[in-house]
């Protein structure tokens, strides 16, 4: 009762007319046990203990309030979290545009990552069905060879598993890689593509890379007292979100005196450890050059193009907005396509406009229309082609005439060439027509009902939409059917819903007919 009822003296004073009632029935039906008071008494009974039940429930909820308040209480406190980024999300929503460079530059990187390369020796050395796990970890021999494999120096203390974390930080990341896989109990082995590190293709390294992420917390500073430890736990993620605030570098001191003041605010140990470890941000620049993330230059620590992609990741996988994008120069046709359907006006027009100074006219307007034919679903992208190539006027007409053919195309080309005045230029077909009105009704289908309601009522009044729908049907678009259907379902006049259902069912038996 306490989880679903916010008010006792409510719950109260509808609780106890249904149990009465129900005693009544009960009694009324010869339903009560033959043991059962009866139901004159159970009724007094249920008068007293009104008060008791009232006092229950309250004591209940203030429970759960209380309980509650801890949890938001502790939420709270994780938000604040030194590595969490939360707390920095007006300043991230606020910065400038940041500019990631092309998949084959940061794949490159990534496959000149040092750690990668150790973690895939120290796997390909674990080979095939090596015993470990919490209770069985290697034996010291196993761990001199495998510190030798990673180029680690090998500790005096004894034993070693539990004096070499450089190591299992490493073996860690070797699983997150996928290099390592288990394949029984207390049992792993290396997966049979990790010798083939660094990989040919670039999507596959990046995936690798992207495996391996997370293992910038490994960076952290590990100290002999695990509340020390604890305190400094998610300094690697604030010294990443600091470097992308700050537009990607930092002088070291500066970054040190205000990681370790957020070290003291963040938890009451904070300073002890900061002053225990020595050097924190030590470990924590090793990881992050390790794995391509920064340079360290003199008195200055940057964040590379890996560097700044990997922290734009993190922040994805926290739910936190920043304006980024793929730098011009690297920027695919595609990539401005996608990248316009979602900018206002404006800001689409600035990055065509920036798009368009490193390229001749020409040979822009072929790859706009070549990103535009790679899928014949995607109107969207179509029309974003068309109109920015439209833009280009005259220069653009072999670039037309490259498209006549592409089905999804030829009505975009055939409407701007006859439009330029183009000799023996084809005339839009009445095909031509319907495929462009599917086109938009496919874009205003996805902006919600009310805008495609919208969209079908500027075809005109209702008859003149049910004639169009009478031969529309006919037109092989990717989203012919669909729309059919959404119209059947969401035109207010009958006449025309039951047009588009006559003209769903004709243009579903054509499919089948052509299949």
């Amino acid at each position: 009762m306490p989880q679903v009822v916010e008010d006792p003296d409510a719950a109260a004073d509808a609780m106890l007319p249904a149990v009465r009632a129900y005693l009544t029935f009960l009694s009324e039906t010869g339903r009560l046990a033959k043991a059962s008071d009866g139901l004159d008494e159970l009724l007094d009974e249920l008068d007293a203990v009104e008060d008791d039940f009232v006092e229950a429930m309250e004591e209940a909820l203030g429970e759960g309030e209380w309980d509650e308040e801890e949890e938001e209480d502790l939420d709270e406190e994780e938000v604040e979290g030194l590595g969490d980024f939360e707390p920095f999300a007006d300043e991230l929503a606020d910065l400038p545009t940041i500019r990631l460079r092309p998949d084959a530059e940061l794949a490159t990187a990534a496959r000149a990552v040092p750690l990668i390369a150790t973690a895939r020796d120290l796997a390909v050395w674990v080979g095939a069905s090596r015993k470990v796990g919490e209770d069985t970890l290697l034996s010291d021999d196993e761990i001199r060879e495998a510190l030798a494999v990673a180029g680690l120096p090998e500790p005096d203390e004894v034993p070693l598993a539990h004096a070499v974390p450089a190591l299992w930080n490493l073996w860690n990341l070797a699983v997150d890689l996928e290099f390592l896989t288990p394949d029984g109990e207390d049992t792993v082995s290396v997966d049979e593509d990790t010798s083939a590190w660094p990989f040919e293709n670039d999507e596959d390294v990046l995936d690798a890379w992207m495996l391996g992420l997370h293992s910038v917390d490994y960076g952290d500073p590990e100290l002999e007292d695990d509340d020390l430890t604890l305190a400094l736990s998610g300094l690697t993620r604030a010294l990443l979100i600091r470097l992308l605030l700050a537009g990607g570098r930092r002088r070291l001191g500066e970054l040190s005196e205000e990681l370790a003041e957020a070290a003291a605010d963040f938890d009451d140990l904070g300073s002890a450890a900061w002053a225990e470890a020595g050097d924190p941000l030590a470990p924590v620049l090793e990881w992050l050059s390790g794995y391509g993330m920064i340079a360290v230059d003199d008195d200055e620590v940057g964040l590379t193009p890996l560097g700044v992609e990997g922290v734009v990741h993190l922040l994805d996988d926290d739910d936190l907005e920043v304006d980024a994008r793929p730098a011009v120069d690297a920027m695919t046709a595609l990539d401005l396509l996608s990248l316009s359907a979602d900018l206002p006006e404006e800001e689409a027009d600035s990055e065509f406009a920036a798009w368009m100074k490193l390229r001749d006219p020409a040979t822009a307007a072929e790859e706009l229309l070549e990103a535009a034919a790679e899928d014949e679903a995607d109107a969207l992208i179509r029309v974003q082609a068309a109109s920015l190539v439209g833009s280009l006027g005259p220069v653009a007409v072999p670039a037309w005439r490259g498209v006549l053919d592409e089905p999804s195309l030829r009505p975009y080309a055939a409407t701007h060439l006859t439009q330029l005045g183009v000799e023996d230029a084809p005339e839009p077909t009445q095909s031509d027509t319907h495929w462009l009105i599917l086109d938009m009704w496919t874009i205003s289908a996805g902006l919600g009902a009310p805008e495609f309601v919208s969209s079908l009522h500027d075809i005109g009044p209702a008859p003149v939409l049910s004639n169009l729908l009478e031969v529309i049907w006919k037109v092989p678009h990717p989203h012919v059917e669909e729309l059919l259907e959404a119209i059947s379902e969401a035109h207010p006049d009958k006449q025309v819903a039951k047009t588009a259902k006559r003209a769903l069912f004709k243009a579903r038996s054509g499919s089948a007919d052509r299949a």
